[in-house]
């Protein structure tokens, strides 16, 4: 009679633990989260939501995000990138070209901010601050040390326009530290670096990258030579990594005749867009040489190809690095970026001049460069593959897409005194360091000098290349003597041009280094042979 009863009552009870052991799996394990998450493109989110809500640990989900986003992008394409809004500030500068800060160029030797030039007019020449000036203390805190790096020094001397810092500096010959109240202002980031005279006829024009400033100061440029009688112009691309559109298309503008294509873009959802030249360009006559090499990408690479499928100029150098991907800056509310590539940009011809890319192996397209170092292409023509497929400027020249922008004219990287010790001398830093202190020590006497001119002359009469063979064996590198012969021509180059730089501006150092510069050579001969204006390419 018991079992009667009692079979019944387990099976009840099995029932209900059942739906309880049931709804508790469902709760935990079953429910509308990971339904959600397991459909449509809203997985991402609930799965943050997730992570948030459930994970054994606390979660830094802004920082997560963080993370995430630039490897979600990584397998789109080498460009599409994401800025964190703490970064975000300073990519809008380069690009702007300017910033808020105390005006100075600086670099760190030995765990010490040294002042490398001071910005003229600027906030902090206004306050008495010197080239070769040391910085240890801001704030009245001490500011040296293994912990200052790049990064956090320009996050400390950059603050609010009008907004004050205090900075404390040893000067060469004292050993007090000298104090500068600065008030930080709107500092000026050139895109035009160097703009002169190479010879009587032959003008020179340096640009770094195309920000929301390069046409105004490139306009500045042209009107200075003008003055000058410059019969020929040479527009210096080499390691420019592009920029703004617009303002390469506003120069460009300047060559073309009207209605010339300069160039076009176009996406799966962006229809084409045409950027034409208008007519009103002062200089669509004047004989054009543009400089390019490996570096040269984006907005470098769209003048060029304007150039030469017009059939405007001559392109002198080596292949440039073949960026034709388009981004879209969006804003996110909390301040961050994302510059999506949303079309690719064509040539006049029609070419797309970007590199092949595997999406999600972007390390592999990074060690593009290294490759062309490594294929022998940095130092022989012979060596260029144009696999990609052939299009036809204005008068029927042959050009190619798929990987850069090809020159019209090769010149090597010399490597006529080369040697592995001035590799090393070179690569581990140490001719900078030389340059730098031997240019901090003897600052009285390399100040009576002015001028390029008058400052390499001087320099030419020391025996510096001895001088640092001394230094830099004192800092371990062996003496090599015969390599030292051979390469002495490279050691002195380098080191009186860090010294000029120091001494003067970026100007002045091109200028020194344009005087053996075999592009340069290369250049004035088109120039004299009158051979900057393309011709039709002949069987």
């Amino acid at each position: 009679m018991k079992k009667e009863y009692l079979m019944p009552m387990l099976m009840a009870a099995c029932v209900i633990i059942g739906i309880l052991i049931g709804t508790f799996c469902a709760n935990h394990f079953g429910g509308d989260r990971l339904q959600i998450i397991n459909s449509g493109s809203s997985r991402l989110t609930n799965l943050l939501h997730v992570i948030d809500d459930q994970y054994v640990d606390a979660v830094d989900i802004d920082s997560l995000v963080d993370k995430a986003i630039p490897q979600i992008l990584g397998e789109l394409d080498p460009h599409s990138m994401y800025i964190p809004a703490s970064e975000a500030k300073s990519a809008e500068e380069d690009l702007r070209g300017s910033f808020s800060g105390i005006g100075i160029e600086f670099n760190i030797r030995e765990d010490t901010i040294r002042v490398q030039n001071v910005i003229s007019n600027g906030p902090s020449e206004r306050a008495g601050l010197l080239a070769g000036d040391k910085i240890v203390t801001v704030d009245g805190k001490k500011f040296v040390g293994k912990e200052i790096t790049n990064d956090k020094a320009m996050k400390t001397l950059k603050g609010p326009l009008d907004s004050k810092v205090k900075i404390g500096v040893l000067r060469y010959g004292s050993d007090k530290i000298k104090e500068f109240t600065i008030t930080r202002g709107n500092v000026v980031q050139h895109s035009v670096t160097s703009a002169f005279m190479i010879n009587d006829t032959t003008g020179f024009i340096k640009i770094r990258n195309f920000g929301e400033n390069t046409y105004p100061e490139f306009l500045s440029a042209l009107a200075m030579l003008s003055t000058k009688n410059t019969e020929n112009l040479v527009i210096d691309l080499r390691d420019n990594t592009g920029g703004l559109l617009q303002a390469v298309a506003l120069m460009a503008n300047e060559f073309l005749e009207k209605d010339q294509l300069i160039v076009y873009t176009q996406g799966r959802k962006a229809k084409r867009e045409d950027i034409r030249a208008d007519g009103r360009g002062a200089y669509k006559k004047i004989p054009l040489v543009v400089l390019i090499n490996e570096i040269s990408a984006s907005a470098s690479e769209i003048f060029a190809g304007a150039i030469q499928d017009n059939d405007r100029g001559i392109i002198i150098g080596r292949r440039s690095y073949g960026k034709g991907l388009v981004q879209q800056q969006l804003s996110f509310t909390d301040g961050s970026l994302l510059r999506l590539t949303v079309s690719r940009y064509y040539t006049p011809s029609g070419r797309c001049i970007q590199k092949p890319y595997v999406p999600g192996q972007g390390l592999k397209y990074e060690e593009d460069l290294m490759n062309r170092y490594q294929n022998g292409e940095i130092y022989s023509a012979d060596s260029i593959h144009n696999n990609g497929k052939a299009f036809k400027t204005r008068i029927g020249r042959v050009v190619y897409d798929g990987g850069g922008i090809t020159p019209d004219i090769f010149v090597p990287e010399d490597t006529t005194f080369m040697t592995s010790y001035y590799k090393e001398a070179a690569m581990s830093g140490l001719i900078m360091q030389f340059a730098y202190k031997y240019t901090d020590s003897h600052r009285d006497e390399l100040g009576k000098y002015k001028d390029m001119e008058s400052l390499s002359a001087y320099l030419d009469k020391l025996s510096l290349v001895n001088d640092f063979v001394t230094y830099a064996e004192g800092k371990g590198l062996k003496r090599r003597n015969l390599m030292i012969e051979k390469s002495r021509k490279l050691f002195k180059r380098f080191i009186h041009s860090r010294i000029i730089y120091n001494m003067l501006n970026e100007e002045a150092l091109m200028k020194y280094l344009c005087k053996d510069d075999n592009v340069i050579k290369e250049t004035l001969n088109v120039f004299k042979n009158g051979e900057a204006w393309p011709k039709k390419q002949t069987k």
